[in-house]
């Protein structure tokens, strides 16, 4: 499978075990692009896994949507390039100071060091979220009109991209144009169930929709052969991209 197909795939290693994420990434690299690194596996192994993937020869999506002060997030962000994960992210309800001070702080550190930059990204609203969840915390508008409005956001600050539903990409693609990364969770082949995801599509839809790179999980940990669900994949987001 060339390479730019396998980098599309990202697939979330949501466990909380070393030994099991080393696992995973000695099964699964030869199918999958970059590792999800979130909120749990960076809590209890802490940047080992981060060093654990890269020996095995492939990159990291750090999924810890900074949110905070502009100055704490940014400082935050210069770890994570220190760390050389290919990918991060933060909330982009933090704001657009928040944003634009990470992007100068990314940028500077990137520049003295000659390190490779980072692809920094958003968050616009959890796939998990609906229309009552947003009424939950006083956001009266639809899911919608806020992906769209913090991707434009988010693209005015400098950033790279946004994490967002594959049901937003086609408006965040029309809203935001060609060049901005969409990088879509609550993406559900056929063969899969939906868990806990409220806003999803299968690969296919997602990359037609605009989509640049899919976040998978549990289709592939969960099927029989976990190597072959993560190739199938790639043969539909391949597919999808010459359709």
């Amino acid at each position: 499978m060339k390479q730019e197909v396998r980098e599309r795939l990202i697939f979330a290693l949501d466990v909380d075990e070393f030994s099991v994420a080393e696992k995973w990434v000695q099964q699964l690299h030869e199918n999958v692009g970059l590792f999800k690194v979130g909120k749990q596996l960076f809590t209890r192994c802490g940047p080992a896994v981060i060093e654990m993937i890269q020996r095995h020869g492939s990159d990291v999506f750090l999924d810890l949507k900074y949110h905070d002060i502009p100055n704490t997030v940014a400082k935050a962000a210069v770890e994570a390039c220190k760390l050389g994960v290919k990918i991060f992210n933060v909330h982009a309800l933090g704001g657009a100071e928040m944003m634009r001070k990470t992007v100068a702080e990314v940028d500077a550190y990137c520049a003295a060091t000659k390190a490779p930059k980072p692809q920094m990204l958003a968050v616009t609203i959890l796939t998990s979220s609906t229309a009552e969840t947003l009424r939950e915390v006083g956001i009266d508008r639809p899911v919608e009109e806020m992906v769209v409005r913090l991707a434009k956001l988010t693209q005015a600050a400098g950033f790279d991209g946004v994490v967002a539903s594959p049901k937003e990409a086609a408006l965040i693609r029309a809203a935001c144009g060609d060049g901005f990364a969409i990088v879509t969770p609550g993406v559900r082949p056929s063969f899969a169930s939906l868990d806990d995801q409220k806003r999803v599509a299968t690969p296919a839809e997602a990359i037609a929709a605009g989509a640049t790179a899919l976040v998978i999980g549990r289709p592939i940990s969960a099927a029989t052969d976990p190597l072959e669900a993560a190739g199938k994949i790639l043969l539909e987001i391949e597919d999808a991209l010459v359709s």
